[in-house]
């Protein structure tokens, strides 16, 4: 039987549930970045595999099936916007230590387990991966529309005036 994640805001906290009962909780105002990790191009909510937040402190890994990119994300749009600390990447540059990767599945390598770890141990990692952002959702919607028209003025990973 597969465990069932889901996260959920109540008040200024991120609520962490498995099977209904809560696990964790992060305080929305220590976030001091998410980053987004997605496959392909990134362009639909499909393609986002799991959200890395950071904290002064530590990491949070909130795999896709967590509803971390989903419900946590679109509820507070003017919040993540406000805060400009939402970031992307692309998973082909967003290796994870092989411990915190669940392994493979029909050839394609699973993302991580949802986790709490020192921030200490990702930092050099996480530093060097390509950032898009900061963009919220809904910028980085509108960016991929501006840059298709013809003649379009922004470069990749900036967002236009």
């Amino acid at each position: 039987m597969k465990t069932h994640w889901r996260t959920a805001w109540q008040g200024q906290e991120i609520v962490v549930y498995r099977e209904e009962q809560a696990v964790d909780r992060v305080q929305a105002q220590d976030i001091a970045r998410v980053v987004f990790v997605h496959q392909g191009t990134g362009d639909s909510p499909g393609d986002l595999l799991f959200a890395i937040v950071e904290t002064a402190d530590e990491v949070l890994l909130f795999p896709d099936y967590t509803g971390f990119a989903g419900r946590v994300n679109f509820e507070r749009q003017a919040f993540w916007a406000e805060r400009g600390c939402v970031f992307w990447v692309s998973e082909r540059h967003a290796t994870l230590p092989a411990r915190l990767r669940r392994g493979h599945w029909l050839l394609r390598s699973a993302g991580p387990a949802y986790a709490r770890v020192p921030r200490a141990e990702l930092a050099g990692l996480l530093d060097g991966w390509p950032l898009d952002g900061p963009q919220t959702w809904e910028q980085r919607k509108w960016r991929r529309i501006e840059n298709s028209r013809p003649f379009s003025n922004s470069a990749p990973g900036q967002l236009s005036a």
